[in-house]
């Protein structure tokens, strides 16, 4: 064993114990009644960090949740490493599909299971007992600084503010987020690619109140018909989209990229059992590692109108609402997406409603090297905790903020997950594995070993 899993082993029970009372906090940033909580979750890693070795850690204000900011400063002239987590979580609902209480964590078959285990707080946690142990055993090699946020569940409307705030506090070499899930169970990996993010809600007006639809139907366009033929209009048969302009700025993969994906194999049968799902959709001539990571979709999130309680009650619904989300490659612009689907809807003219897209906001994909000292060091230290050679990836998902490091630090990002698709992130009975927890530990450990032991690198 090296120093790093005897370290682990004897303190395995404290690891545990200590994240259990972090995913123990139902800190949900979208729920108005959860801001105690908020700050309890932001407090309890403040001293947290303080008690792991950082020379200070505070919680910075925003303009809503706060963020921890804690540094651990070597030398002025070694590397810097910051490393970026989120402290909120989505929330637990619906809570009766949860198989015990998603915030009395609970270990079952070698999982955790909590909301928050692995999204983002068993993740974050990987950094934050690395960090002890590099301190505890005196090995600090490089400079490490942390902010942890309290809003990325809502899309971080806080953190570009707090980042131009702070540059110069924030100044770093590198930037290292774990929220991102490995290729396979036993195939680690560092995502080199994130889907962006166009985020809208569509709402169709028709009567100015609920009508009677014995006395109206026939005569009155009922917007939750018109609802569903916007909805239709963005997919043909074969559920590619068909907004015009949609997929004017969709770049290619290149043969090098198309490889990289090509070695990870999954299988058809295992995601549809995986998903309960019976078929898969989506564009013809593309993989599923292409259509999840390198291809964009839109995905309806939610849809309301009428009386939806108990019992019946006969009514054209004056309003039809939806939620939803496109995801992004590289290259594509939120902003230029929303306009081209703002026309559309326009273009559509359908007769007695109106519709209107609402509360829309986005963020850019993200993209980085295969060829840096970073990711290299991210590949080397995955291979010595995990055994195998890890593989490249694009995540589907999105962690808006990442752009904003980029555009606004200059300062690119090491995405090196360690959660699955088992996991069950923002759904019932969220999990992390332990066997992932502890070898991402070693992980984080090993990386620092491989990036800071040159002393100053280049970005």
């Amino acid at each position: 064993m090296t120093a790093i899993q005897h370290y682990i082993a004897d303190n395995r029970e404290k690891i545990l114990e200590e994240l259990s009372a972090l995913l123990s906090i139902p800190s949900v940033s979208s729920d108005p009644r959860k801001k105690t909580h908020m700050k309890h979750a932001a407090d309890f890693l403040r001293i947290k960090l303080l008690e792991y070795g950082a020379d200070k850690a505070a919680l910075l204000p925003t303009r809503g949740f706060p963020v921890v900011y804690a540094e651990k400063i070597i030398h002025s002239d070694l590397p810097t490493v910051l490393v970026y987590g989120h402290y909120d979580v989505m929330p637990a609902e619906p809570v009766e599909l949860w198989a015990s209480d998603p915030f009395k964590p609970v270990i079952r078959e070698n999982r955790i299971y909590a909301r928050g285990a692995d999204d983002n707080k068993g993740q974050l946690f990987t950094h934050l007992k690395a960090f002890e142990y590099l301190t505890r055993n005196n090995l600090h090699r490089c400079n490490i600084k942390f902010i942890i946020e309290g809003e990325e569940e809502i899309g971080s409307p806080s953190l570009s503010g707090f980042l131009r705030k702070n540059k110069d506090l924030l100044k770093s070499d590198i930037i290292v987020v774990s929220d991102t899930k490995m290729a396979g169970p036993d195939l680690p990996s560092v995502t080199i690619g994130l889907r962006g993010l166009c985020y809208a809600e569509i709402e169709v007006k028709g009567p100015d109140r609920d009508l009677h639809s014995g006395h109206y139907g026939g005569v009155i366009a009922n917007p939750v018909h018109a609802l569903c033929s916007v909805i239709a209009s963005f997919f043909d048969q074969q559920q590619r989209i068909i907004i015009p302009g949609f997929y004017d700025q969709v770049q290619a993969l290149s043969e090098t990229e198309k490889n990289e994906l090509s070695r990870i194999t999954v299988s058809v049968d295992d995601f549809k059992a995986s998903t309960g799902v019976h078929d898969l959709t989506g564009e013809d001539g593309f993989t599923i590692p292409e259509r999840v990571g390198a291809r964009p979709a839109l995905d309806v999130n939610a849809i309301w109108a009428g009386h939806i309680g108990e019992g019946s009650k006969t009514i054209i619904p004056s309003t039809a609402h939806a939620k939803i989300t496109i995801r992004l490659v590289p290259d594509q612009s939120p902003d230029n997406i929303h306009d081209i689907l703002k026309k559309h809807i326009s273009a559509l003219k359908i007769k007695g409603v109106t519709v209107e897209l609402k509360n829309f906001y986005g963020s850019k994909g993200y993209s980085s090297s295969v060829e840096s000292k970073a990711y290299l060091s991210a590949i080397s230290a995955l291979k010595k905790a995990f055994g195998v050679d890890p593989v490249p990836t694009r995540s589907g998902g999105s962690i808006p903020i990442i752009s904003d490091f980029e555009q606004i630090l200059g300062l690119k990002t090491i995405l090196m997950g360690f959660g699955l698709d088992s996991d069950r992130i923002h759904s019932p009975n969220e999990n992390f594995s332990l066997n992932n927890l502890f070898r991402g530990i070693e992980s984080v450990v090993y990386f620092y070993d491989e990036y800071c032991r040159e002393g100053r690198v280049a970005r």
